[in-house]
């Protein structure tokens, strides 16, 4: 009989196909005869996953409604079924291995590859075939070949396939009751909006809400510091005194105590050299690639995945699913012999700087599943290269610039260190004198890079006497940045230290946080698409709808990462073979029948302070009616949010408290109106434009009911 092999999804399979001879038929590929295959071999494949859990409604009609009586959602066994508009497709898959006694499963390797094989598998009623594991990291046709003459034992995938269940069915078990639970008592508090819940959603969202609090409640705090620039024989250095206050008359006094005018000379008390050295980047796992596509060309970390997907169908990427920064000698020996040609792919000869492997990247004890996102041995030609899409290009490029700064030097610099002495005050000064640029050189540094950077100092000698302009600059405590999508990513895979728990922020740094490599992303826009959150210009903000779902699961633990920590640290021992599946359903469901137990005493106690809008009719002119705070005016009414302004809402009985919607062309937010209203005054608002067209930045501050800025 010949082989069936089953792949994910057609592009794999086509991958798979190129390394042979073969003919095609109406959902499967024949493999010709062959070395690898003497008797020749079908090739099939999903659509991702052709099989789903069923739904609610199948295992008890009663479930098809949705009420709190009916909670909780616990099926005695759970039956799947095939996915709708699937199954002409799984017809095909089912025929195949039906006839079959050996079967491949060239799913991808990884949880969800061997959920998606077994459980198609399963839904075949196909048994006791000879199942092997096809264990590759590229599609290029000669890594296939070997893959397939190199075929694994299945009892690591089976493993695999137990744990990505119990965390399907778990996730959906969640899903389904919490979903429900959640939307129909906010629904009885008025809140007319479907809240899903999700075990690694719903503690996602309140991180981001966390971190918008953070910036909401913040009060920025003016702060004084003296500063001077000396101009010594050979040039010009800033340098800045440990004083910092909150008054300037503060650092007026321990100036003028010392005798310090604007122009007190200075003295070059100290004077430190130390070289230094940065070695080259580790290579790219799928995150760290997110994240610096995210902050060098503003991609979603989904748009990356989906990007380094298609360079991996096109065989120039190894497979982009990875956590690991690390490759194998093998992997090296390829790179090393390639150097030249991966030079001239992104036009850059250097100098090799070593040829030997170092345990900084090459370490086969930290690559399991896969290994680093490393270019492969295919090289295309340069018209291969300008059908490249722009950030196909761009990730493509990355990826070899980052694997060739392995063979680079590292980045040399010198740091100088200045302590000079003004009548008895030292003021401090920090430098960099680059030595050799290194690997850097393989990289273009961005403009707001090279600002930052510790500036480049002129010649200068130890007790030289230099003239100084000495002055007292000002400046304002700011608030924590809101998350980019790329430190979203970032953040989920360290959100342990967010946690106070020492043993939580254990686990969770073993298990890598939130969500695994390959779902980050996913995750992200789960809740996008939920409305929980928003995304513009690359900023991640809090939506009135998440606002909610915060508010009403804080203190629970589906707001802390540590319920997913505990959770995904006893789906790895199912993975590892020293757990079951049985067990951890079993602890899900008395989790599960807790939440219902709680959440309607939890909620009765917790107030909801935002209104949402009615959900969407076709009704003309519907808008959202925020209430935003209570008003600072009558102190009766609440400061409602209106399509243009912002007023009382007790203004029939005379109170005429308003905001505009738009001051000075600056559109004022929610925020801001709350903290006017309760603090009286806002954080710095950026982007003012004064009747002369110029934009500049200033605070915002009620009086006597009326709106003045105020500058820091």
């Amino acid at each position: 009989m010949k082989p069936v092999i089953l792949a994910e999804k057609p592009s794999q399979a086509k991958a798979y196909a190129d390394a042979f001879t073969t003919r095609k038929h109406d959902g499967y590929t024949e493999i010709q005869p062959c070395q690898t295959f003497p008797q020749g071999a079908f090739i099939t494949w999903g659509v991702g996953h052709l099989v789903e859990l069923k739904e609610p409604h199948t295992y008890n009609p009663a479930w098809k409604r949705w009420s709190l009586g009916s909670l909780p959602i616990l099926p005695e066994r759970y039956e799947f079924q095939v996915a709708p508009g699937k199954y002409k497709q799984f017809q095909v898959v089912k025929k195949l291995i039906r006839a079959t006694d050996h079967v491949i499963n060239a799913c991808d390797v990884d949880r969800e590859g061997s959920n998606i094989f077994y459980s198609i598998y399963y839904m075949t009623g196909a048994r006791n075939q000879k199942i092997e594991r096809l264990w590759i990291n590229s599609l290029e046709s000669d890594e296939v070949r070997k893959g397939f003459q190199n075929l694994r034992d299945n009892r690591q995938d089976l493993q695999l396939y137990e744990e990505a269940k119990a965390r399907q069915i778990s996730d959906w078990l969640v899903g389904m009751n919490g979903s429900r639970l959640y939307t129909l008592l906010l629904k009885a508090k008025g809140v007319q909006e479907v809240f899903p819940i999700g075990r690694v959603q719903s503690p996602t969202v309140y991180l981001i809400y966390q971190r918008q609090r953070e910036i909401e409640t913040f009060v920025s705090e003016p702060f004084f510091e003296a500063e001077a620039i000396f101009t010594a024989e050979k040039g010009t250095y800033k340098g800045k005194a440990k004083l910092k206050e909150p008054k300037r008359e503060l650092i007026a006094e321990a100036l003028n105590s010392r005798n310090i005018t604007k122009r007190t000379p200075g003295v070059i008390t100290e004077l430190t050299n130390t070289d230094k050295r940065t070695p080259p980047p580790q290579l790219h796992s799928l995150s760290t690639l997110q994240a610096t596509a995210n902050r060098r060309w503003k991609a979603s970390p989904a748009t990356v995945l989906k990007t380094m997907q298609t360079l991996y169908e096109k065989k120039l990427v190894s497979y982009p699913r990875t956590d690991t920064r690390h490759i194998t000698p093998s992997e090296f020996t390829y790179l090393e012999a390639a150097i030249e040609d991966y030079q001239k792919l992104i036009d850059h000869p250097f100098e090799v700087a070593s040829r030997s492997p170092k345990k900084r990247y090459v370490d086969s004890s930290k690559v399991q599943e896969h290994y680093a996102i490393i270019p492969t041995k295919k090289l295309p030609t340069l018209a291969a290269l300008t059908k490249l899409s722009p950030l196909e290009r761009n990730l493509y490029e990355e990826v070899i610039r980052t694997t060739l700064a392995m063979f680079h030097r590292d980045y040399l610099y010198t740091e100088t260190k200045v302590t000079t002495d003004v009548n008895g005050l030292p003021f401090f000064t920090t430098g960099k004198t680059e030595r050799d640029t290194g690997w850097k050189e393989l990289f273009a540094t961005p403009k707001k890079a090279k600002d930052s950077e510790e500036p480049a100092l002129p010649p200068l000698e130890r007790e030289e006497t230099v003239q100084s302009e000495i002055g007292i600059k000002e400046g304002a405590t700011q608030p924590p940045k809101p998350y980019t999508e790329g430190q979203l990513i970032a953040m989920m895979k360290t959100c342990g230290k967010l946690v106070e728990d020492q043993s939580e922020t254990n686990i969770l740094k073993e298990i890598e946080g939130l969500g695994t490599e390959a779902t980050r992303s996913g995750i992200i826009e789960t809740i996008k698409k939920h409305g929980y959150i928003s995304v513009t210009k690359n900023i991640v903000s809090i939506t009135d709808k998440g606002r909610v779902l915060c508010q009403t699961i804080e203190g629970s633990l589906l707001a802390s990462p540590s319920m997913t920590a505990k959770w995904e640290t006893y789906l790895k021992k199912i993975g590892n073979g020293e757990g079951t599946g049985q067990h951890f359903l079993g602890s899900v469901s008395k989790f599960i029948q807790k939440l219902i137990e709680d959440v309607p005493v939890q909620l009765e106690k917790q107030t909801i302070d935002i209104v949402l809008p009615p959900r969407p009719s076709s009704g003309k002119g519907s808008y959202t009616r925020t209430e935003v705070a209570p008003c600072p005016r009558c102190g009766k009414g609440n400061i409602i949010e209106h399509p243009k302004f912002y007023g009382c809402s007790n203004y029939k009985n005379g109170c005429k408290q308003t905001f505009p919607g738009l001051f000075l062309k600056k559109k004022l937010t929610v925020p801001q109106v709350k903290l006017l209203c309760t603090k009286g005054q806002t954080n710095v608002i950026k982007g003012f434009t004064s009747a002369d067209g110029k934009k500049f930045d200033a605070s915002l501050e009620l009086k006597d009911g009326k709106l003045n800025l105020v500058f820091m």
